[in-house]
Order: structure tokens, then C-alpha cells, then sequence
């Protein structure tokens, strides 16, 4: 019982480990992707010849 116990502490651990990284990845990544999206989708949607 005390295996399994370490065992999912560990897990417990790593998960948590995993979930901070990945949040904190996602808060300090730079904003310039999505900008950068929307400015490229912009010019595409106004070049449509009329008619």
C-alpha cells in the first residue's frame, strides 16, 4: 500500500508540474501571434474583387 501511495504522489506531482509549466507558458508567451493573425486575415477578406 505504501508503493502505490508514493506512486500516485508522484503522479500527483508531475501533473501538477506539467499543468504550472504549461500555464505559465501560456500567460508570458508574447500577444503578437493572434495580432498577427488578424492583420494577415484583414487585407484577404478586403481584396475580394466586387462583383
Amino acid at each position: 500500500m505504501k508503493f502505490e501511495n508514493l506512486m500516485l504522489h508522484s503522479l500527483f506531482a508531475a501533473c501538477l508540474l506539467v499543468c504550472v509549466l504549461t500555464l505559465g507558458a501560456m500567460i508570458s508567451a508574447p500577444a503578437t501571434y493572434a495580432a498577427a493573425s488578424v492583420a494577415n486575415a484583414a487585407p484577404a477578406v478586403a481584396a475580394q474583387p466586387a462583383g
